[in-house]
């Protein structure tokens, strides 16, 4: 017999020679939601080992990622409902707590990765990702907001911006505003492919942001379709994108790997609330090894052509390499 791959599988140091694909922390992106307040840590029921923290909770965080290898976070604001309006104008609202913590954090670890969500929706009254007129959700009108929202951030200091909201032209009208006023090296991680998914749910319950109404099916995408995420993704890259997004990933595989294939703009892919759930419900259950599991499923979005992974296993992928579990 000549050819015999096993040959290459027989040791742990050959295996690790041959292998094609490695994923680091430093990949990674952690989320965090955060709240107003002082010493909060409330948990989510829907999104186990997740928890609302305030900023001061939210540093302890912050370090203890930091010290295994995760150095990129997320951020996403829980926002009373009293605070909500149809305009979404506490987003850019000089007491905004989130606005606040980015400010904090920067302060703290100058070093670290920050990325902001710009979207409506925390802020709606609505519960939209864009402004809501006659019951429909109308694009120009909320791109002025945006770009409002975007410099108010990239002012508190910000490196990467994430337009999560899926409205047409929201990249250009954002870079446009950035560059001038002098943000030119505040980048922008469009959420590009960003598909209406069964699998938000417990990001949802996290920021108490459902829509009030109706669905986002009008601006986000049909899961049935591929094609048009190269549509997107064109648009958004001419448009001055640095970073495209696919969302959710593991279901989305073929997505991830189309973007990688048509484009040199680094791709990201958010493992969204569902599908990390899913792994913790099945791990609490005793029918998964939660951290080999994890790896799994990470390398496996890595491997279709994501550069940058955000997952609410973030640190703990990085504990079980520090502790050699994976």
């Amino acid at each position: 017999m000549i050819h015999r791959p096993r040959r290459n599988r027989k040791s742990a140091a050959i295996r690790g020679l041959v292998q094609e694909n490695r994923l680091h922390p430093e990949h990674l992106v952690q989320p965090l939601f955060l709240v107003d307040g002082r010493r909060k840590k409330n948990p989510i029921a829907s999104l186990p080992s997740m928890h609302q923290l305030s900023i001061d909770n939210a540093l302890k965080e912050i370090d203890a990622c930091m010290q295994v290898g995760v150095q990129s976070f997320i951020l996403f604001p829980a926002v009373e409902e009293a605070l909500k309006d149809k305009e979404a104008t506490y987003s850019y609202a000089e007491k905004n707590f989130y606005l606040k913590a980015i400010r904090a954090f920067k302060k703290e670890f100058p070093e670290c990765c920050l990325i902001s969500d710009v979207a409506m929706d925390p802020y709606s009254s609505d519960g939209h990702d864009g402004y809501v007129e006659n019951n429909k959700i109308v694009n120009d009108k909320t791109l002025p907001i945006l770009a409002r929202m975007s410099l108010a951030q990239a002012e508190a200091g910000i490196d990467i911006l994430g337009p999560s909201d899926m409205m047409d032209g929201r990249v250009a009208y954002i870079r446009e505003a950035l560059d001038a006023e002098g943000f030119t090296e505040t980048a922008i991680m469009s959420y590009t492919a960003k598909y209406a998914s069964a699998f938000y749910g417990p990001f949802r319950d996290a920021l108490e942001s459902a829509p009030k109404s109706g669905d986002k099916k009008t601006y986000q995408m049909n899961p049935a379709n591929q094609r048009e995420a190269l549509l997107e993704a064109e648009l958004d890259v001419s448009e001055g994108a640095d970073f495209i997004m696919v969302k959710p990933a593991t279901i989305y595989l073929d997505i991830i790997q189309l973007l990688k294939q048509h484009f040199n703009t680094p791709v990201a892919a958010y493992h969204v609330s569902g599908e990390y759930a899913m792994l913790q419900a099945a791990a609490r259950n005793g029918w998964l090894n939660y951290e080999k599991c994890l790896a799994e499923t990470l390398l496996s979005i890595h491997r279709a052509g994501a550069d940058v992974v955000i997952t609410y296993g973030a640190k703990d992928y990085g504990l079980a390499i520090k502790k050699g579990k994976v």
